[in-house]
C-alpha cells in the first residue's frame, strides 16, 4: 500500500516526487511509501529544447532532463519507488484507497496524483467523468484536462501539470506537481502549511 502514488515521470509528475521524496526526514513524512510510475514516452519533454527556464544551461533538452530527473530522484531520495516500463490501464476506488492497474501489474495508494500528458489520447478507464476540453490550450489542438478544484479531482485524487488545466510551458508544470507534492504534505502534517527548503 503506497501513501502516494504518482503516473507520470514528466516535469510535474518527477517535480512531485522530488519535493515528496525531499520530506523523508520530516516527522509527519518518515514513514510514508511513495511511488511513481515513470512512463516518459509520451511526455512533450521529449523533444524540448530549453532557453528561457531560470536555471537551467541554455540548450539544455528535454530528453536530458528526464534522464537525469530519473537519476536525480534514484540517489537522493533512493526510497521513492520507480516503476518503470509500465503504462497506467485503469484507476479505481474501493473505500479508502485506489488500485492503480497497469498493464504488468496493480498497486494500491491511499492517494493518487496523475501527471500524465493533456493530449485527447488519455486511454486511463475511471477517468473519463472528469475530461474535458482544455480551457488554456487552443481549441483545434484538441487538448483536454481533468476538471478539478486548485489541484484536486476528489478526495485523495490529484491531477498535476498540463493535464490539470495549466499552460505547456517547463516551469508552469514544474510547478505545479511541487504544488500538489506540498499540499500532500500538509495533510500529512494534520493540516500545517507545509514545504522543504534545503539551506546552505
Amino acid at each position: 500500500m503506497f501513501d502516494t502514488l504518482i503516473i507520470g515521470g514528466g516535469a510535474a509528475g518527477m517535480s512531485c516526487a522530488l519535493v515528496l521524496g525531499s520530506a523523508k526526514l520530516k516527522p509527519y513524512a518518515e514513514d510514508k511509501k511513495i511511488g511513481i510510475i515513470v512512463h516518459q514516452k509520451a511526455s512533450h519533454l521529449q523533444n524540448a529544447l530549453f532557453y528561457n527556464v531560470l536555471g537551467l544551461a541554455e540548450g539544455t533538452t528535454g530528453e536530458a532532463i528526464l534522464e537525469n530527473g530519473k537519476m536525480h530522484l534514484a540517489s537522493r531520495y533512493p526510497h521513492v519507488e520507480q516503476i518503470d516500463n509500465e503504462k497506467v490501464l485503469e484507476i479505481s476506488k474501493t473505500d479508502n484507497y485506489f488500485t492503480v492497474t497497469t498493464n504488468k501489474s496493480s498497486y494500491q495508494s491511499k492517494t493518487v496524483v496523475v501527471a500524465v500528458g493533456y493530449t485527447n489520447l488519455l486511454s486511463i478507464k475511471g477517468l473519463e467523468s472528469y475530461v474535458e476540453p482544455h480551457p488554456r490550450a487552443a481549441i483545434e489542438k484538441d487538448r483536454i484536462w481533468l476538471k478539478n478544484d486548485d489541484h484536486l479531482i476528489e478526495e485523495g485524487l490529484y491531477v498535476a501539470g498540463t493535464l490539470a488545466g495549466w499552460r505547456s510551458q517547463f516551469a508552469i508544470a514544474s510547478g505545479s506537481g511541487a504544488q500538489v507534492a506540498t499540499d500532500i504534505l500538509t495533510l500529512w502534517n494534520n493540516g500545517k502549511q507545509s514545504h522543504v527548503h534545503d539551506k546552505v
